[in-house]
């Protein structure tokens, strides 16, 4: 996606820590006066709590050098009940400050993320229809309830 869009990506070396990956990013956003970092913490498993405890170290190293403005959790569309626990134990490991709702362009609808929305009492920012840059948009409230009640 980096190469698509034409944006910069760090990448860390194989099976590095992906706080010092996310460190050396936040030292180059700055020095590159970058408006936005984004830190892609994908592929966690929120029963592993090793994997849990490096959200908390990444946010850590980086809250040294530059304040955090968003941390989103991407809930997938398909999970149900169990996006729940998850959203609960990546909200515990780090703060969170709004919802991704992605895999709607199937016939799943995503209803699970008014439940995520209300226990942890965080917005849903923006919902995925697909694979392309232009499938994620901004989260419309009365659409959402429309194509969840049809």
């Amino acid at each position: 996606w980096g190469n698509r869009i034409d944006v910069p990506v760090i990448v860390g070396k194989p099976n590095g820590d992906p706080a010092a990956v996310s460190y050396e990013a936040a030292q180059r956003a700055i020095q590159e006066s970058c408006d936005v970092l984004i830190i892609d913490t994908a592929g966690r498993l929120h029963t592993k709590s090793d994997l849990m405890d490096e959200l908390t170290k990444v946010r850590r190293v980086v809250e040294k050098l530059t304040p955090i403005d968003e941390v989103i959790f991407v809930l997938d569309g398909t999970m149900g009940q169990n996006g729940i626990t998850q959203a609960h134990t990546f909200a515990k490991a780090t703060d969170l400050t709004g919802i991704v709702v992605t895999k709607l362009d199937g016939s799943t609808k995503g209803g699970i993320a008014i439940s995520v929305e209300r226990d942890l009492d965080i917005p849903i920012k923006f919902i995925g229809t697909g694979e392309s840059i232009s499938d994620l948009q901004e989260f419309k409230s009365e659409e959402f309830i429309s194509e969840l009640l049809a």
